[in-house]
């Protein structure tokens, strides 16, 4: 049996199971009406690593996921820290301007900027943010269980500033730290109902790719750098 033989068996077998419909998970397998075709899913938490159930545990587990894929992760005492942690990370990198959105968090790390900013909120120039520094958002959720921060074009200031700028800076409350991707969707579907944002990203660590000589770049489709502040709320 050839290849391409293979794989199309494996097709034909995989088809022969009609997939269940979205948000259709667990209890007993329907096959009447307009709900036939559905058949129980197990419960894909089964085969993920744990997540604490405490604050606490799920931003150790964070912090953890966080370093092992090369971003940095603060956890500060209250929000009056951020303009200090803000400009103390400016100043190490050399910043000359930055780039962001408005937001509540955004105005609370931005207390004491000397920098010039630029604003994504009524439009921005592609090569202005390229040649910014840094990218500062705010975000939608961040993800114990895999280090990631979901960004959207609501939250977040659009589709680009989390992208083009060398280094992101997220800034989000610790009521954002959620255990899985679950959990993360089920937040967005409480937030927005059916109008889901035009733009949803999961960031795990920086941009990266081992395609060329299977040697890791950093940076080479969006940021080098992530840096993420989590405060108390």
């Amino acid at each position: 049996m050839s290849d391409r033989e293979k794989i199309l068996g494996r097709i034909r077998e995989a088809l022969r199971l009609p997939a269940p419909h979205p948000g259709v998970h667990g209890g007993a397998s329907l096959d009447q009406g307009e709900d036939a075709g559905r058949r129980e899913v197990p419960d894909y938490t089964d085969w993920l690593p744990a997540v604490g159930r405490t604050f606490e545990e799920r931003a150790a587990l964070f912090a953890k996921n966080a370093a092992d894929l090369r971003a940095e992760f603060f956890l500060l005492d209250n929000e009056s820290e951020l303009p200090a942690a803000f400009q103390k990370l400016a100043a190490a990198q050399g910043w000359k301007r930055i780039v962001t959105h408005r937001g509540s968090l955004i105005d609370r790390t931005l207390i004491g900027n000397t920098l010039p900013v630029g604003y994504t909120d009524q439009g921005y120039v592609v090569a202005e943010m390229e040649a910014s520094d840094a990218g500062l958002t705010e975000c939608e959720a961040l993800v114990a269980q895999t280090g990631s921060v979901l960004v959207s074009a609501k939250s977040s200031g659009g589709r680009a500033l989390s992208v083009l700028p060398p280094h992101h800076i997220v800034v989000a409350r610790a009521s954002q730290m959620v255990a899985d991707l679950g959990a993360a969707f089920a937040g967005l579907k409480a937030k927005y109902g059916e109008q889901y944002p035009s733009f949803l990203s999961f960031i795990t660590g920086p941009s990266r790719t081992g395609d060329i000589e299977r040697i890791l770049v950093l940076g080479a489709h969006g940021p080098k750098k992530l840096t993420i502040f989590c405060v108390p709320g």
